[in-house]
């Protein structure tokens, strides 16, 4: 008699990206849509913009009329700044409007002084609903931060979206109960009021998990890179619980020191070569924008140009996507614990050009290193590993950037007092010991996330760990 054992299971957010390949009908219809969403942000942003600006105003009189002082003013007037619900019944007066009175050629009632927008009633109300709620999104961060409770730079006021220069894109939803949003083939999706629109590539993989019920569409974003036009499906996705398998358990701990020289070196030995894509592009590049330049403002030859230069930075921008996936997966699916630096890539890459007063030096040379840090998008493979390591199972542990990993010897312990940037071998003047620099800061940063407490180490070595200033300390534990 066997018995039946429940797997755990988990449910995760993410998203699908489809390559599209409409036909030029359908991407012009695709443009006047993404054109469409961002009328709606625009017109979210106008009008919280008069509301805020309304409420500067209030606030001023009130400080030189009233004898208020000015936190007094700021928080006594309230002047509501609209959002996304508030915007819900002049959207349904407006489309209904258009709707009726759009076929018999009679003047549709203006707005503001204007007349309606012919297309409004066209759109699928999903995607105008989409733009207000971006521009909700970008008040609310605006908001953050000047609060500080936005981390990383300060948030600038919002500004409008200029055609040409933002980019193309739109959100759909759906009810899940009776998608709208759907596969009709492996090679076919169907967006809601739009029709189907064929795939470039083929869309089997999720396909198969939609049919297995472990995966649930709740959203499509269309949006434009370069030439290419893309879905992105967002999704709930059910996997199992992530268990960490034998093979990986016994590969054990490594350390990865991203870098310039390579992408990243492992505590094992194992260097992966920097393919410097940024550098493959560059002499194109500089000779399409230098004919850019050159060219007349609104001619053909001028807009030909545009599209190339936008295709050679999208391609550019897919091959840096393409090798950090392929590192991250190698990483993710060969060991059980991995550590990485917890480093802060905007002030690695911040100008050195310096004041009028104080001018900085070798301003060049620092300029080609900042895009030769950004061209390995440091950042961006930390991103990748967060989320694929809890898919697969490993352990992510992110040591502190002040960690003296390149400095230490990996074999004695002895720290060096200085160690140049142009020494790329690593000499310990204690014990003799000899490697290659970003090895060797790999091997120190492997020791580190050895001893962390979320690693099942001894106790000894737990209470060590918590006294390591090394360790980065985040709200879900230590890492």
């Amino acid at each position: 008699m066997s018995t039946l054992t429940a797997t755990a299971t988990t449910v995760i957010y993410r998203a699908y990206r489809l390559t599209l390949d409409p036909s030029p009908q359908q991407a012009e219809q695709f443009s006047q849509w993404a054109g469409a969403a961002r009328y709606m942000y625009n017109y979210a942003i106008a009008a919280k913009r008069s509301s805020h600006r309304l409420w500067l105003q209030e606030v001023a009189f009130a400080t030189y009329e009233q004898a208020l002082t000015e936190e007094q003013a700021r928080r006594d007037i309230k002047i509501p700044i609209p959002s996304t619900p508030d915007f819900n019944a002049w959207l349904t007066t407006i489309r209904n409007t258009h709707r009726d009175t759009a076929g018999n050629g009679s003047l549709l009632p203006g707005r503001d002084g204007r007349e309606h927008e012919p297309w409004i009633h066209a759109v699928n109300r999903s995607a105008l609903v989409g733009g207000m709620r971006q521009a909700d999104e970008a008040w609310k961060n605006w908001i953050a931060s000047i609060q500080q409770a936005h981390a990383g730079r300060r948030v600038g006021y919002p500004r409008f979206k200029k055609r040409g220069v933002a980019r193309d894109s739109f959100t759909i939803t759906h009810d899940r109960k009776s998608p709208g949003i759907r596969l009709t083939t492996t090679r076919r999706l169907r967006i809601p009021t739009f029709g189907e629109v064929r795939i470039h590539d083929h869309a089997r993989r999720l396909q198969r998990k939609i049919r297995a019920g472990s995966v649930e569409v709740t959203s499509v974003t269309v949006n434009r890179r370069g030439h290419r036009w893309y879905a992105s499906l967002t999704v709930e996705e059910t996997i199992p619980m992530p268990r960490l398998s034998n093979r990986k358990r016994a590969a054990g701990i490594v350390g990865v020191d991203l870098g310039v020289k390579v992408t990243a070196a492992l505590s094992n030995g194992d260097l992966i070569t920097n393919p410097r894509i940024k550098a493959l592009h560059a002499k194109k590049l500089a000779r399409l924008q230098t004919a850019r330049a050159r060219s007349k403002k609104g001619s053909r030859n001028r807009a030909q140009l545009v599209g190339k230069i936008g295709r050679l930075a999208h391609l550019e921008v897919r091959q840096r996507e393409g090798h950090a996936h392929d590192l991250t997966n190698h990483l993710v699916n060969t060991w059980a614990i991995i550590g990485i630096e917890d480093l802060h890539v905007a002030g690695m890459t911040r100008s050195s050009r310096g004041t009028v007063d104080l001018p900085g030096k070798n301003v060049r040379a620092k300029a080609g290193l900042n895009r030769s840090i950004l061209d390995v998008a440091p950042a961006g493979i930390r991103r990748l590993l967060a989320y694929k390591s809890f898919w697969g199972g490993s352990q992510l542990i992110v040591i502190n950037q002040w960690a003296p990993t390149s400095k230490t010897c990996s074999t004695c312990g002895a720290v060096k007092a200085k160690l140049a940037l142009a020494e790329r071998t690593f000499e310990c003047q204690d014990c003799g010991f000899v490697l290659d620099r970003d090895v060797n800061a790999a091997r120190n940063i492997a020791a580190l996330a050895a001893v962390a407490p979320s690693t099942e180490e001894t106790q000894n070595a737990r209470r060590a760990a918590r006294a390591n200033p090394y360790l980065v300390r985040t709200s879900t534990g230590w890492q």
